[in-house]
């Protein structure tokens, strides 16, 4: 019978623990400071945001909210990410993703500071990650290293495939998992024989973007899979990259959706704000 890796209870005690530090920190007089930027009002980003809140709520972080209109121009907003960059009081700083299609992303991942980039999405804390130095490690892929780690999967030594070579989960992802010793292949729209691929690894980590593509002929009988895909199907349900209940019974672990790395990302964004102040 398969483990069902469950991020919910997972990042419940990541937050835990954090309180537990802001709570010190505060009696220090220390108070830790989110600044959420989202630019117009997508559906999914503003869930997403409210997630951040919510999270900082329960954790202790005061979360500052900047809602922007969709037409505002990319010069203010840098405006905006250069005077949060300067103000000592605000410890990290978060614009939502996707921008509108007149502000150049890459741009503004760049203008914030370095010391504030909770998200890991900065050239430099990317190189940081690269060459093993310290620095923010992008969310996702640091919530799937705690949710193997917490549920006392073995990681040196293992394979590990990852499906996906995205800059935001494929690439640090691989990083992340050398670091703990695995042997490591990063698969692609361009690999071929993508089956045989699979099916060698111990450790299978899906971030493809294909609602159910990744059935049990990908799948090594006892392998962990991880599933970071979301989406909604044709009767509007969530669903991942993996066709779970076909997987299911050929894995020996296995994250569901929801409930698997989704909760996780935000775990580690509170962190990675955490960390910051401290």
């Amino acid at each position: 019978m398969a483990q069902v890796i469950d991020g919910k209870a997972i990042s419940t005690q990541i937050k835990e623990e954090l309180k537990e530090k802001v709570a010190k920190l505060k009696a220090e007089g220390k108070e830790i400071s989110l600044a959420v930027i989202q630019v117009g009002r997508d559906p999914a980003s503003s869930v997403y945001v409210n997630n951040k809140k919510k999270a900082c709520e329960f954790i202790g972080i005061r979360s500052l909210a900047y809602e922007l209109e969709e037409t505002v121009s990319e010069k203010e907003l840098v405006e905006l990410i250069q005077q949060l960059n300067e103000k000592e009081d605000v410890h990290g700083i978060l614009v939502q993703l996707p921008l509108p299609k007149h502000i150049e992303e890459d741009k503004i991942i760049k203008t914030i500071s370095p010391a504030k980039d909770v998200d890991g999405f900065h050239p430099q804390s990317v190189g940081a990650l690269c060459i093993g130095q310290k620095g923010f490690v992008s969310c996702t892929p640091a919530g799937i290293i705690q949710l193997l780690k917490r549920s006392g999967i073995e990681i040196a030594g293992k394979e590990c495939v990852i499906i996906g070579r995205s800059n935001i989960v494929g690439k640090p992802m691989g990083i992340l998992m050398l670091r703990e010793n695995a042997t490591v292949t990063i698969a692609h729209s361009k690999t071929q024989n993508l089956k045989e691929v699979c099916k060698r690894a111990d450790i299978l980590i899906v971030a493809v973007g294909k609602p159910k593509m990744i059935t049990s002929e990908y799948v090594k009988e006892g392998a962990v899979v991880i599933d970071v895909g979301i989406h909604r199907n044709e009767n509007n349900k969530l669903c991942g990259d993996v066709d779970y209940e076909e997987v299911f019974p050929h894995c020996s672990a296995i994250t569901p959706v929801p409930g698997g790395v989704g909760p996780m990302t935000i775990a580690m964004l509170m962190n990675n704000c955490v960390e910051s102040a401290q």
